[in-house]
């Protein structure tokens, strides 16, 4: 079975381990945040957790801090 790589500006949904290094900001600090919030950019799968990219993009934009 062939596996297919994806570039993370590719993808629709990432891990909080691809969202933590495409965006700069710590895992520990984006799994706090995502723990405490109620954020549109957030995709329940089970018990793992998947962000929207373009979504996420947004919301970095619209926000001064973290």
């Amino acid at each position: 079975m062939r596996e297919i790589k994806v570039e993370i500006k590719d993808k629709l949904n990432l891990t909080v381990e691809e969202a933590a290094a495409y965006s700069g900001i710590s895992e520990r600090v984006l799994r706090s945040r995502l723990a405490d919030g109620n954020y549109d950019f957030i995709l329940k799968n089970g018990t793992k957790t998947l962000i929207k990219r373009r979504l996420f993009e947004k919301y970095l934009e619209s926000v001064d801090a973290i």
